[in-house]
């Protein structure tokens, strides 16, 4: 539907053809606006993706924490 838009056709053409408010059609032209559809298809792939990514920065720093408090009380 954003693609539809881009090419040309009205935003309210859009807005009707999709059953879909003025806000509901920004929101996800915010959120999926530069995306193609192979990538919009598996956000949620790239969120897991993304944790999996972020677990051993998060499990390193934790340990600084734990080692800092170890040293700082001896």
């Amino acid at each position: 539907m954003i693609k539809e838009q881009e090419a040309g056709m009205p935003t309210s053409e859009v807005y009707r053809k999709h059953g879909l408010s003025q806000g509901t059609f920004h929101k996800f032209k915010s959120k999926y606006g530069g995306m193609e559809v192979s990538d919009a298809a598996n956000p949620r792939a790239l969120e897991d993706e993304k944790a999996k990514l972020k677990r051993p920065l998060t499990d390193s720093m934790l340990d600084n924490v734990v080692l800092k408090d170890l040293l700082g009380k001896s």
